[in-house]
């Protein structure tokens, strides 16, 4: 049986966990659920108590889909407020010049030692290259022969309070949060591959109240920003134009719309309901042209912000968050950006919509962090893991989703 990671990211909408099974460096999804959200804004926790009820609700509906119980997590936090700056840092190769997963921890150790980190909190240190005596620019050292190792990392920090905040209340839920990283490196990971890590790119995500836009250079989140404008807006500019209550426009939204007006349909009608007495119908055109503006708004903004936060040849730009998911909205990707865009495509069964990126991803991250310092991590016990066995074949073991199927770290 494979390493199995449950990954959460707790959104202003939706909470949403991914618990996923690695077998033979392929990861499937045993379970996951996105269940109604209150208390937080932004990935931040803004009211404890109704947070925490959240929270619980989508846990006992992955426990549920398991059969096991679910105590520890890998958390999504918001980059919002991220100061990220290089570090360096140089050990002594302990074992027989042969180097190890322990002295790669030592390094990344060395690295931040000597940081302050009284004002901020650390939330990832993600190496950019080890350098083996004479050797530079490598990615993994381990096995490699030398006697002093070298590395440059990129440290990630954000304000101590709102993320301690956020930490509290995973656990005072009932789960212990045993890494974080940001809801922008989950997203990556879910796209990772060979050619993106050798490029400067971009990651757009479109959540309900704000839209997050990161840039990456060769697999590292150099820079961030957070607009202040999202999926929430759209269903606001349907509720002002066609006095529909938000939560019909959030249906309109996404069951009715097209992202491109030119490709809806004027004889496709919703019949909105405006009182007891009072009924409007609604053409998907005139619906569409709503929706459009705003979303046309939101990738210019972002592709302007793109440009503020590098000089650099962008190669990729990659767009997820559940907004995303709209009729045709990657032909409005491919207007505004020609073919340098695309929308992000989760191919793995059981998550098959953008919402999932970030805490899809960030298991990935976690496993991938573990893998590079020679760790292994378990998140649920032996008799549990024994539990999810129905037979030991390589049919089984290639798809846990026959025993359940969830639709839709130190630093």
């Amino acid at each position: 049986m494979g390493d199995i990671y449950t990954g959460i990211d707790l959104g202003t909408n939706a909470i949403k966990i991914v618990v996923s099974e690695k077998i033979n460096d392929k990861y499937h999804v045993l379970a996951a659920v996105s269940s109604p959200s209150n208390g937080i804004k932004n990935g931040f926790v803004e009211d404890t108590k109704a947070a925490i009820s959240s929270i619980r609700n989508a846990l006992k509906q992955i426990d549920e889909m398991l059969g096991i119980k679910v105590t520890k997590v890998v958390a999504c936090i918001p980059p919002s407020n991220c100061h990220m700056d290089i570090v360096l840092g140089s050990v002594n190769v302990q074992d027989y010049n042969e180097i190890t997963g322990i002295d790669v921890s030592n390094v990344l150790l060395d690295a931040i030692k000597g940081q302050d980190f009284s004002k901020e909190e650390l939330v990832t240190a993600m190496p950019i290259s080890f350098t083996v005596d004479e050797h530079e620019n490598v990615l993994d050292p381990k096995g490699m022969k030398g006697s002093v190792l070298e590395t440059r990392v990129v440290i990630s920090t954000v304000p101590k309070e709102p993320l301690y905040r956020i930490l509290e209340t995973l656990k005072l839920s009932g789960v212990e949060t045993v890494d974080i990283a940001f809801t922008s490196v989950g997203d990556y990971y879910t796209i990772k591959n060979r050619k993106y890590d050798e490029l400067v790119g971009a990651i757009i995500n479109i959540g309900e109240e704000s839209t997050n836009v990161s840039v990456f250079n060769k697999g590292i989140q150099i820079k961030n920003s957070v607009l202040p404008v999202g999926s929430n807006h759209v269903d606001k500019d349907i509720t002002y134009v066609f006095k529909a209550k938000m939560s019909e426009s959030r249906m309109i939204k996404e069951t009715f719309a097209s992202a491109v007006s030119s490709y809806a349909d004027a004889n496709d009608i919703y019949t909105l309901e405006l009182s007891k007495d009072e009924k409007k119908d609604l053409n998907q055109v005139g619906v569409s042209k709503v929706v459009e503006a705003r979303v046309r708004e939101i990738l210019k903004l972002a592709k302007n912000e793109i440009k503020n936060l590098t000089n650099r040849e962008i190669r990729y730009i990659i767009i997820t968050g559940g907004l995303t998911e709209l009729s045709n909205f990657s032909q409005l990707v491919e207007q505004e950006f020609g073919f340098v865009a695309k929308v992000c495509n989760i191919s793995t069964m059981g998550i098959r919509h953008n919402q999932f990126s970030s805490c899809y991803g960030i298991t990935k991250y976690f496993d991938d962090k573990l893998s590079l310092r020679g760790k292994q991590y378990k998140m649920i016990s032996k008799d549990d893991r024994d539990s999810l066995v129905f037979m030991d074949t390589d049919i089984s073991k290639e798809a846990m989703l026959n025993k359940v199927f969830g639709h839709f770290f130190e630093h």
